[in-house]
Order: C-alpha cells, then sequence, then structure tokens
C-alpha cells in the first residue's frame, strides 16, 4: 500500500488534534525545505530516520535497449537515502513502534484504542556462518 501525502496529513492531523490545512502547510514547508537545500548540495540528516545526501554519478557509456548502440550518459546528481537505527529496525520487523504508536505518543488527543498495533515480528533467522 502507498501512502500519500494527503493521507500522511489526515493521519498526522488526526493523530495530533490539529487542523489538516495547519498539518498540511507544515509538511508542504518540511518537503520545500528540504527539498531546496539538497539542491544547493547540502546533507539532510533526520537521527533514527535517515539520511538524504547529493551525490554526483559519473558520466559512463549506456546502451540504447532498442537498438543496442552505445550511448554517452552524462555525469548526473542524485538524491539518495541511506535509513537509520529505528527506520532499519521498523522495516525489519525488529520490535519496533508503527507510525501510528510513535504519533500516539506525541501530546494530542489520539486514545488506546486509535493506535494500531506493530505487526507480529518474523521468527530470527539463526546465524550459521
Amino acid at each position: 500500500m502507498t501512502m500519500t501525502k494527503r493521507e500522511l496529513v489526515i493521519r498526522v492531523a488526526n493523530k495530533l488534534g490539529m487542523t489538516q490545512s495547519d498539518v498540511s502547510k507544515i509538511i508542504e514547508g518540511t518537503f520545500d525545505t528540504i527539498s531546496h537545500s539538497l539542491a544547493s548540495g547540502q546533507r539532510w540528516e533526520l537521527r533514527d530516520f535517515g539520511v538524504f545526501e547529493v551525490k554526483t554519478r559519473a558520466s559512463r557509456i549506456g546502451r540504447n535497449p532498442r537498438t543496442g548502440d552505445q550511448v554517452p550518459v552524462p555525469e548526473r546528481r542524485v538524491v539518495t537515502f541511506r535509513p537509520g537505527k529505528r527506520m532499519k529496525e521498523l522495516v525489519a520487523g525488529g520490535g519496533g513502534e508503527s507510525l501510528d504508536t510513535t504519533l500516539a505518543s506525541l501530546p494530542g488527543e489520539a486514545t488506546p484504542s486509535e493506535v494500531v498495533a506493530p505487526a507480529e515480528a518474523p521468527a530470527p533467522v539463526p546465524d550459521t556462518f
């Protein structure tokens, strides 16, 4: 399932007891600030979430898949993301909190009945190296 920006606004607004309009302005402002900073070459580190960086990919010789001809691919700048420790744990199912649980722990109107329990963690795989 894909979460859209609109769905994010609704969930955060409901959990924090704020208006969707205010939350939308905050989220838009955050995304704009991050985007402009990355465009100017700055690195963004959000503790436990991850790191956004701009890296330069070297020029190379590519191949046109239709014709098989070799074509030059110019150097270009790309945004990369490396997940933080907490993000890795959540994705791996390491017993971390869900978005609903995290938002519920923030000041706001969330009640325990509104919080969705995290998915059951998979059984650990034994190391056999």
